[in-house]
């Protein structure tokens, strides 16, 4: 794949994650669900692999949260930047070494899932830390486990619906 179109699809898997946020309506409680910036990072990592993918998932909540405040800065962008920017780069990169087949797609989007949160979870034990609040292993399996469960389920069947889909379409590395 060429730079320029891993430039204009990291652009667009970009600009999806910040706008996907506003059908949960802005409200917090229904995004921490449905985790709608989470799709097109992974979906980035499937198109344009891990460091191009990293980068989207760094860059999304950042920008989010500059533009519209949502989510805030501290301490939920950053521990989200580095989240998603960990699920961009595994994803990209245990798939563009596999064998590209469905179990792979499952393989890559599940490790990545599983590396992001446990990513958020050290950054978020880092950030409280530097607030001086605390930050309990029932935090961390509420927010990154059982919080998400409907989105992880969303996760789960719209990625490799999509990814199969653009495999078919030649779109993906």
């Amino acid at each position: 794949m060429s730079n320029t179109k891993k430039l204009v699809i990291s652009a667009l898997m970009l600009s999806m994650a910040l706008v996907l946020p506003f059908f949960t309506g802005q409200i917090p409680e229904i995004g921490n669900m449905l985790l709608p910036m989470h799709l097109p990072v992974l979906l980035a990592g499937f198109m344009v692999g891990g460091p191009s993918a990293m980068m989207v998932g760094a860059v999304a909540p950042l920008l989010r949260s500059v533009i519209w405040g949502m989510p805030p800065m501290f301490p939920k962008a950053i521990g989200m930047a580095f989240e998603l920017a960990a699920y961009g780069l595994v994803c990209g990169t245990i798939y563009s070494k596999s064998k590209k087949d469905t179990k792979a797609i499952f393989v890559s989007l599940i490790i990545a899932m599983v590396a992001g949160r446990i990513v958020w979870g050290v950054v978020s034990l880092a950030l409280y830390g530097i607030m001086g609040n605390v930050f309990t292993v029932a935090i961390f399996m509420t927010e990154a486990f059982i919080n998400a469960v409907p989105g992880i389920a969303l996760q789960l069947v719209v990625i490799p619906l999509l990814v199969t889909a653009l495999k078919k379409a030649k779109i993906t590395l």
